[in-house]
């Protein structure tokens, strides 16, 4: 059986990460390339990097954490944030990223999917998916929640893995920031309704949360971002807890 991946999420904005991250040793909390060697030593299985930097001209600085990361890390790690071309794909990878992630831009262009995946392999693709329960259905968002789609999020997320999705990170805003669990009804649907990895985002607040997420639906992955930023739940700990529960982890 695969081991199931924990998956810190940092955010970066001009090359520096911000949401404020309480290791004790860090000399400089914002610098990504500490945190990822951190985190690296800590035990996790792969590292997310979101790109917040509204502006374009801010490439060259992204591009230039992505070698100092690549340069110090032994765990796959991706970038997403801004990618809407497969030029801006093409320079991340060439720069170190192991894999890509889009969002908004898949949504309003779904053939990048299979561009990207034509041009570099099903395996390096990410579709992330925000999602927001609406009267009743769940929808996709866009730009961090606050844009409403028509699209169904099961429905868009079918779509994604047809066109070349790799991998789904699926996002529940409703629980995002809650750290109230995760929506394990909603992921179980939608890792039943696909053959790709889902990865898990939105409600981490403890240790049982992972263990749920991972007894109760077929996610392949769980993320989150301030509980592992700010200590209170060591990645350590955190493993050798799911492994009591028998869930398969690399330690």
């Amino acid at each position: 059986m695969l081991s199931k991946r924990i998956i810190p999420c940092l955010d970066v904005k001009d090359g520096r990460t911000v949401k404020g991250v309480n290791f004790v040793d860090l000399k400089d909390a914002g610098d990504p390339v500490e945190l990822a060697w951190q985190y690296a030593q800590q035990g996790a299985d792969e590292l997310v990097f979101l790109d917040i930097t509204a502006t374009h001209e801010r490439r060259g600085t992204t591009l230039e954490m992505v070698k100092a990361v690549a340069r110090q890390l032994n765990i796959p790690f991706t970038i997403g944030g801004g990618i809407t071309t497969i030029a801006d794909a093409e320079a991340l990878l060439n720069a170190g990223a192991d894999k890509i992630s889009i969002n908004s831009a898949a949504v309003r262009n779904p053939v990048l999917i299979e561009d990207l995946a034509k041009a570099f392999g099903v395996q390096f693709v990410v579709v992330a998916v925000d999602t927001k329960l609406v009267e009743g259905r769940n929808m996709v968002h866009l730009n961090g929640g606050r844009l409403i789609t028509e699209l169904e999020t099961e429905d868009w997320i079918i779509r994604a893995e047809n066109l070349g999705a790799g991998e789904i990170l699926l996002t529940s805003m409703d629980h995002d920031g809650t750290k109230n669990g995760f929506d394990c009804s909603l992921l179980d649907k939608v890792s039943k309704s696909i053959n790709i990895p889902v990865i898990a985002s939105g409600g981490a607040g403890k240790i049982a949360h992972f263990t749920e997420v991972f007894l109760e639906t077929g996610v392949d992955a769980a993320l989150a971002a301030s509980v592992f930023h700010f200590g209170e739940i060591p990645i350590p700990l955190l493993k050798q807890e799911l492994k009591k529960h028998n869930i398969p982890v690399r330690l």
